[in-house]
């Protein structure tokens, strides 16, 4: 059997106004420039997986610029001589010329390989995807991204997984595409200019978010990526607007309009370009190994990020106004960054998942959720002879004063949800669930112990971004000073690295998740080659981290 996908957040009538934020000509395909005007323009790709089903993608534009009916073929082999699946999808221009299909009753854990065909007789690429496994299982791999600017670096990670041929997995935590001007302050004009990357504005309308998708999905190594693997994926604020919660966006101001018509347009365009269905949440079962969580931090529940500066603006003394701060608005236990349903939602998933027997429990998640405060030793931050400014110095001397008295860095983590946070891990605390957090955001790779209430509750592994800049994009010391520095103040963080890109690979056994840190160039060069790797494991029932 094989299922349509439709394409459910926007109306025709909502999509028509989203539309309108924008050139009328976008709805047609020259209005996507940075892609080929006719045929397949943009490959395949698959996701989603289940056991017995996996959701198809691919992107067709017919010479008269209509509606086309593709047909799909599902075959175990590349010859396609043993097909198991046969459908079709729409390509047309309510869905900015995306197709997907979902082929259902497929075998576990098999290797299946796919493609389109045209009512003109084009063909497109061929695509290899896998159904996710099920029963007894001694392993399963899993290659996580996140944050990946096209004008901040090559997309050197994606190329990289999509050689190998040992993940069985790939996913991507969010950041897939980012919405801001290309002239931003971390922007390589002639790398924003060697990929065509559109519009060049900050993306508003679902025209621009269409292009936008348009032009990163141009990139050889992104393409290559998804007809390698199935990949799960995520949004985080910048597949909408940076810094967002349920009803707004930081960077969203009233002279862009509804930011309910921005939202709806970011989705709509999100969901035609990536090989997903329309849950905002839900699970994945891998065979009897591990029960994978995919969440929702963003736009469902979040409540508004708290402003600790405004809060301390005016106070006599910032240090007494910061606690009231910490013991009142930051510890309100009605701040959500899920929402009640989902948390409930977790909370019997981790349940089920250890009554099934399942041996971990994997959350793949936005933003980081362990602890962080800010190192006493920021100096180290800083290239010696070039010391911070005054009023830089006096800024990093607060934050220091604050995260002694508790108040951690960001807001826009679980930091600042920590009643939302602690509800999380007694939830696995609870179901003495064996937790690993897969977290993306930071642009830096972390490995945090998180624990609640005195006890452990799991670990994270955080990843480093594909190409976005992370604190070496304000600071220039050493890296490994202001790794030492980290360390030295929050003893939950075991191994940092502030300064490279690349992905991470989860290998997950019955006795043991190990996450390895791959490092490669990004910035100034496309190469395959790894600069360097870290691994860190947890072991069955010890829910701490060591160094292997």
């Amino acid at each position: 059997m094989v299922q349509p996908i439709s394409f459910p957040f926007l109306s025709r009538r909502a999509l028509l106004k989203a539309a309108a934020l924008g050139p009328a000509a976008g709805l047609l395909p020259g209005a996507l420039q940075a892609a080929p005007l006719g045929g397949f323009t943009h490959s395949v790709a698959s996701g989603d997986p289940l056991q017995d089903s996996v959701t198809l993608w691919t992107r067709f534009v017919p010479a008269y610029g209509g509606v086309a009916q593709l047909r799909m073929e599902l075959a175990r082999d590349e010859a396609f001589r043993d097909i198991v699946a046969r459908g079709s999808a729409l390509a047309g221009p309510e869905t900015g010329f995306c197709a997907k299909v979902r082929p259902e009753g497929l075998t576990p854990g098999q290797w299946y390989y796919y493609r389109f065909t045209a009512p003109d007789g084009q063909v497109s690429d061929m695509g290899r995807t896998r159904t996710l496994p099920a029963g007894p299982l001694d392993n399963f791999r899993i290659g996580v991204f996140s944050c990946a600017n096209a004008t901040s670096g090559w997309f050197n990670a994606y190329g990289h997984a999509a050689a190998r041929d040992d993940l069985d997995l790939v996913m991507h935590l969010g950041d897939y595409i980012y919405e801001s001007t290309l002239s931003r302050s971390d922007a390589l004009k002639e790398l924003a200019v060697a990929r065509n990357i559109q519009p060049q504005h900050e993306i508003i309308s679902l025209l621009d978010y269409r292009q936008r998708y348009a032009s990163y999905r141009m990139d050889a190594d992104l393409q290559a990526i998804h007809r390698r693997y199935p990949m799960i994926a995520m949004c985080d604020d910048h597949e909408t607007v940076n810094n967002s919660w349920d009803n707004g966006a930081e960077n969203h101001g009233s002279h862009e309009g509804s930011w309910a018509a921005r939202l709806g347009a970011a989705m709509q365009a999100w969901h035609e370009w990536m090989p997903m269905r329309s849950e905002p949440y839900t699970s994945y079962e891998l065979g009897d190994l591990a029960s994978l969580f995919r969440l929702e931090t963003r736009i469902l529940g979040r409540s508004k990020q708290l402003d600790l500066g405004a809060f301390l603006q005016g106070k006599s003394d910032p240090l007494v106004a910061a606690a009231t701060f910490r013991d009142g608005p930051l510890a309100d236990p009605g701040r959500t960054m899920m929402g009640a349903d989902q948390e409930s939602w977790l909370a019997e998933g981790f349940a089920r998942s250890r009554a099934a027997g399942t041996k971990w429990q994997i959350l793949a998640q936005q933003v980081i959720m362990g602890t962080t405060i800010m190192p006493r030793d920021f100096m180290a931050w800083f290239k010696p002879g070039d010391p911070p400014s005054a009023d830089k110095k006096a800024e990093l001397e607060l934050a220091v004063k604050l995260g002694e008295i508790g108040i951690p860095t960001s807001m826009d983590r679980w930091d600042g949800y920590p009643a939302a946070r602690s509800r999380i891990l007694a939830g696995a605390q609870a179901a003495e669930a064996d937790l690993v957090v897969l977290s993306g955001d930071s642009h830096n790779a972390w490995a945090y112990e998180l624990d609640n209430a005195g006890q452990p509750a799991g670990v994270e592994f955080a990843g480093h971004s594909v190409s976005s800049l992370g604190m070496d994009k304000r600071y220039f010391g050493d890296p490994q000073a202001i790794a030492r520095s980290y360390l030295e103040t929050n003893p939950n963080i075991k191994w940092c690295d502030t300064s490279r890109r690349g992905y991470m690979v989860v290998d997950i056994t019955p006795q043991a998740v190990t996450n390895e840190w791959l490092f490669l160039h990004s910035r100034h060069q496309r190469s395959l080659e790894v600069l360097d790797r870290h691994r860190m494991q947890v072991r069955k029932g010890e829910r701490r981290l060591v160094p292997v």
